[in-house]
């Protein structure tokens, strides 16, 4: 399934065969390159899917671009979608199996090679999972993460200041020279809170909202992008990280299983004169995104890329439909269970779980009959597939690449949290049956973001009685301890909670700070130590550090790490080309 750069020789060929003008022969300037990712979108929720017709940007590059309605992701979670969006790479070849972990720092990136023909390169990014202290920045001139809305680990940005950031950079760009601009929109993630006059009806009224509303922005967003360029054509691709389940398989929002209803995305190619229009179901995927952009370019292909280029489909031949490997960790490194992986090929999909599961698709889209059971020989067929393809070892993905930070940390006497672990151990819980537990922890949240601590408090504790290391459990009721000021107590648990899963970073963090709460700073320092191995490039980690030692009486050691606090705040307030940020209401 690793294509090297010379499988794709044929189909440049054919494409760059429509990018000659016509009469003196001479070829079209390179076009600006506009990629949109929509957080949590589901195909359903737009016009040119569902026939309401409230997405009207959406829909209308659909119906004048190539528009494939259920795009296959390989991983319901965020960022390790976009590592694989930007990469061509399934998440086991990258090494992102989840939010928060560090792209590896050797990783080859779409933005890369766009910039080293040229292109003018930069990012808008609008939830916390995208921000630059986790290594997708790679490659961008300018890389805007800026975001004022929510709590820590839940921040984002609203689709109008987004756009207005965006649209400040496309309109500085120099006329004679192409640009790459990629815009992530959040507003669809959970929680679906629109502006009143983008309200939908009906239950999921809320969400369709949150989609209408990114929708009215993206076309703003378009209507600056092709003023900008001129007349330098533009080509925009359009697509999401992973879709929504709003309870289908009792799954509320995304990331426990791999069932279509967050698995299957909206993948569109609009490039008019160059790209067809057409609409289709085929089971494209979004490890192929990187290979066709640079295909349609004419540029050098990523060295190696689990995807394929669709430039052969797009320009009329025959799609390069693949079998697609499909997978979750979310199970496993949230709560302790088993995690997810699928194998979809030719219409089946087969669900390598503690029970395992066979759908056949095309008759069961919906994914509600089980036939394991009843075709056994399609079910070992796809099971053999999925094992074969999975029988090389896994790539890491690092704690940390930013060598200097880390060299900081050994000069201070730290670092020792080690590599994540590859692969969770046998005989794990099946999601399946843990739907139950799933569905409560998510009430406690709820509660959690309600600023209900005590009511969450009970709900985490009847759980943590049925299951002592659940970590999510353990994680979540040790900070609604310590938002309910019993920070002893949630040192305890805390401490637990880092002893099951040492490589999570929200856990040192919150240990970090009920152990500053009860003036135990040396042990505060060594949480924030760890924090900052796993996340080099978070700025506040360091500066809690600093303060640690500070109030541990080390001055010395408090400076260096305040250094190091100093040097990653400057290199966020001096990036290079900032844009100023957008006003826009939301």
């Amino acid at each position: 399934m690793t294509f090297p750069p010379g499988r794709a020789l044929a189909a440049i060929t054919a494409v760059l065969a429509l990018g000659f003008a016509a009469g003196c022969g001479t070829r079209e300037p390179q076009p600006n390159v506009l990629l949109v990712t929509v957080d949590t979108l589901r195909p359903d929720a737009l016009g040119f899917v569902n026939g309401r017709g409230d997405t009207p940007a959406i829909d209308a590059l659909a119906r004048d671009g190539r528009a494939f309605r259920g795009a296959v992701s390989p991983v319901p979670l965020t960022l390790p979608a976009h590592a694989s969006i930007l990469s061509g790479l399934l998440p086991r070849h990258h090494g992102v199996r989840d939010n928060g972990q560090t792209v590896p720092a050797d990783l080859p990136l779409l933005p890369e090679v766009l910039r080293s023909h040229g292109y003018r390169t930069g990012a808008f990014v609008s939830g916390f999972p995208l921000q630059t202290l986790f290594g997708l920045d790679r490659g961008f001139d300018h890389y805007d993460d800026r975001m004022d809305q929510g709590e820590q680990g839940w921040v984002e940005r609203k689709a109008a200041d987004t756009v207005a950031a965006a649209s400040a950079w496309i309109g500085q760009s120099a006329a004679d020279r192409p640009w790459f601009g990629w815009v992530h929109f959040y507003d669809p993630h959970d929680p679906y809170e629109p502006p009143r006059e983008f309200w939908q009806p009906g239950p999921r009224g809320a969400y369709d909202g949150e989609v209408a509303y990114t929708d009215y922005w993206l076309g703003r967003l378009l209507e600056q992008a092709r003023q900008a360029s001129g007349t330098r054509p533009l080509l925009v691709v359009l697509t999401a990280d992973h879709a929504e389940a709003l309870g289908e398989h009792r799954e509320v929002t995304h990331g426990y299983f791999v069932y279509d209803s967050t698995m299957l995305v909206p993948l569109i190619f609009h490039w008019p004169g160059r790209v067809p229009a057409g609409q289709g179901d085929e089971a494209v995927q979004l490890i192929d995104v990187a290979p066709t952009i640079l295909d349609l370019l004419g540029l050098d292909a990523l060295p190696t890329t689990d995807g394929v280029s669709l430039a052969p489909g797009l320009a009329g031949g025959p799609l390069p439909v693949h079998p697609a490997l499909v997978e979750t960790w979310l199970p496993w490194t949230y709560y302790g269970w088993a995690p997810l992986s699928a194998w979809r090929d030719q219409g089946w999909k087969f669900i390598d779980a503690p029970t395992p599961e066979l759908y056949a698709l095309a008759d069961d889209p919906g994914e509600t009959r089980n036939l394991v059971a009843d075709e056994v020989a399609t079910g070992d067929r796809l099971h053999l597939a999925l094992t074969r393809f999975t029988a090389a070892p896994a790539r890491v993905a690092a704690t940390g690449d930013d060598q200097q930070a880390i060299e900081r940390l050994r000069s201070l006497g730290y670092v020792g949290v080690g590599g994540p672990v590859e692969a969770p151990p046998d005989g794990r819980p099946d999601p399946k049956d843990r739907i139950e537990i799933k569905e409560r922890l998510q009430i406690a949240e709820t509660l959690l973001r309600q600023q209900r601590f005590a009511d969450a408090q009970a709900i985490l504790t009847d759980v943590l009685a049925g299951e002592p290391d659940n970590r999510y459990a353990l994680l979540r009721s040790g900070v609604a301890l310590l938002r309910l000021g019993r920070a002893t107590e949630a040192v305890d648990v805390l401490r637990r909670s880092v002893a099951i899963e040492p490589h999570r970073a929200e856990a040192r963090f919150a240990l970090g700070d009920a152990l500053m709460r009860q003036h135990d700073y040396l042990a505060a320092a060594e949480q924030w130590a760890a924090l900052s191995e796993l996340q080099p490039r978070r700025a506040e980690s360091w500066f809690n550090l600093a303060e640690a030692l500070e109030r541990a009486g080390e001055p010395e050691r408090a400076q260096a790490a305040r250094v190091e606090y100093q040097r990653l705040a400057a290199a966020k307030r001096d990036a290079p080309d900032a844009a100023p940020a957008g006003n826009g209401g939301s």
